[in-house]
């Protein structure tokens, strides 16, 4: 036998090996510039940009995409971002619904040469202009967190089974990588916005009466405390000329940022009404035009607003669906203030009502929001209105703040180790001469 003939299986063999070592090689080297690359950087997107380039450069594709999956909506084909790049100057694909439904069954790399006749995608609509499509999924923790794809590889030719390979590699590579920049621009967000609401409570607690004004013959209290760091509860003392002073709480329907935000909203309304006299009626019926133009069908505002005149000595009101508040005599009767009409901001024209009583001597109006009166224990009881009428009646000779401290003592003590659902706030007025 010829030597020649004998030397060309094993010249083959070794033309073949020297092929897959340079392979190796190649797909070392991109592997490690991808991943110098990608670990230089938090931001998720220039990540994205920068896996999608070397993918194309690595296969040789025209255009690249990555969907990342949004894993907080209970639809889990759908999708959160997506980061394209195209080497052509034709328009970018989108991953279409097929595909990514496909990966979310199989989680595994997927090559279709001929999209129009593949079995498994029978009956999609394809973009006459792709050819052929490597898809690969991007895994973290066995959880699939978003797909890399890329299509038609340039002169024409299809995708081979070692381009598939590569992608696959590439994408376990960067997965972990993604998502931790995923992770770290979450946290900095969470972070700002934590920042946000505190500087939001510190401006609500700005807007609380910082004194509690000094009315001869009359002691006055009020406490706040919400359930979150901003509330929806407020209330106020705003006076009106030198013998009379408004007096309100309120509490907005919800909790959190938004209802501090809107609570915010109706104390300045208050105030511009307080200012230019009027009456408590007018005042609430003014403010809940306002309001109801302003807000929402579905926010709403549950008030108590009053005036205080201490030279008369007399207690003008208006409840607006608010908590009845609690008028009792020196005697211990015990009266709830119901006089008004509807919560503020749930009609945009609405009768309310006033009243006006007389405040006697060692007389004592305690006004509550529902955090005090609906307040529960472990086993989900409330701490309902005879408790609390229980805590007035043993402590009405106290002070006012005496009054106040009992009634959230009472209200902690009934709860246990249960959190607090909604915000506290109470208001106490005894006329003491």
């Amino acid at each position: 036998m010829p030597i020649a003939e004998e030397l060309d299986p094993r010249l083959s063999t070794l033309q073949e090996e020297n092929r897959r070592l340079r392979r190796a090689v190649e797909e070392l080297s991109i592997l490690n510039d991808l991943a110098r690359a990608i670990s230089a950087s938090l931001n998720s997107d220039e990540i994205m940009g920068t896996i999608i380039r070397r993918s194309l450069r690595a296969v040789n594709a025209e255009q690249g995409v990555i969907t990342l999956v949004d894993k907080r909506s209970s639809d889990p084909s759908k999708t959160l971002v997506r980061a394209m790049v195209s080497s052509s100057q034709q328009e970018q694909f989108h991953l279409n619904q097929a595909l990514l439904g496909w990966m979310h069954l199989n989680k595994k790399p997927l090559l279709i040469h001929d999209p129009r006749s593949d079995e498994r995608f029978r009956g999609v609509r394809w973009d006459e202009s792709i050819r052929t499509v490597l898809c690969v999924p991007l895994i973290v923790k066995g959880e699939l967190t978003g797909v890399l794809t890329v299509y038609n590889k340039k002169a024409g030719v299809a995708f081979a089974e070692d381009d598939l390979r590569l992608l696959a590699i590439l994408a376990a590579q960067s997965a972990q990588i993604m998502e931790n920049a995923r992770l770290n621009e979450h946290e900095k967000l969470f972070l700002k916005m934590q920042e946000e609401v505190r500087l939001a409570a510190r401006i609500q607690s700005d807007l609380l009466p910082s004194e509690i004004p000094q009315i001869p013959g009359y002691q006055l209290s009020g406490k706040n405390i919400p359930a979150q760091e901003v509330g929806g509860d407020h209330f106020d003392f705003i006076p009106v000329d030198e013998h009379r002073m408004a007096i309100c709480l309120g509490d907005v329907s919800g909790k959190g940022l938004p209802a501090s935000l809107l609570m915010s909203n109706l104390q300045a309304t208050l105030r511009s009404q307080t200012f230019v006299n009027a009456s408590p009626k007018e005042c609430v019926d003014r403010s809940n035009t306002l309001l109801f133009r302003s807000t929402s069908p579905e926010k709403f505002v549950t008030l108590f607003y009053c005036v205080l005149d201490s030279h008369q000595h007399t207690l003008t009101f208006t409840n607006a669906g608010h908590e009845f508040p609690f008028l009792i005599s020196k005697k211990g009767d015990i009266r709830r203030l119901q006089t008004g009409g509807l919560a503020v901001g749930m009609m945009e024209s609405f009768p309310f009502a006033e009243e006006t009583v007389t405040l006697e001597p060692e007389d004592l109006l305690v006004i509550i929001s529902d955090g005090v009166s609906e307040a529960m224990n472990p086993d989900r009881e409330q701490f309902g209105d005879q408790r609390l009428s229980e805590i007035i009646a043993q402590q009405r000779n106290g002070t006012a703040d005496q009054i106040i401290d009992q009634i959230i003592a009472g209200v902690r003590t009934h709860a246990g180790s249960a959190p607090q659902m909604d915000d506290i706030t109470l208001v106490a007025v005894k006329r003491t001469g």
